[in-house]
This record gives C-alpha cells, structure tokens and sequence, in this order.
C-alpha cells in the first residue's frame, strides 16, 4: 500500500529542474506495482519456477 511518505519520497527523488506530471504519474503506478507485488509476496500468491515451466511448456506448444 503506498503512503504519503512514499509519494513524498518518490516526488523528492523527481530533478529539480523542470518534469511532467506523466512523469509523476509514471513513477507513482511504478511504485505501486512495486507495493502490489511485494505483498503479493507476503501473501504467498506466488509462482514456484517449476509451476511457471509447466505454464510456458503448455503456453509455447
């Protein structure tokens, strides 16, 4: 889950100069994904790699 600490982080890593409020935006969906990710993780909703072979053998045939 993002809190306004990590936006704030995320925006204070931003160049001083000049940027684009996609860029903000771009960084902001990047650091959720992120944050999705890890606490799908947590969570165990994960893939062993021999679970992801098995998906590609049948996907690549």
């Amino acid at each position: 889950m993002l809190t306004k600490e990590k936006i704030r982080k995320t925006i204070d890593n931003l160049p001083d100069e000049s940027f684009s409020i996609d860029e903000i935006v771009e960084r902001l969906i990047i650091l959720d994904k992120v944050e999705q990710g890890l606490q799908d993780v947590t969570d165990g909703n994960v893939y062993t790699t021999e679970e992801v072979r098995k998906k590609l053998d049948r996907w690549l045939k």
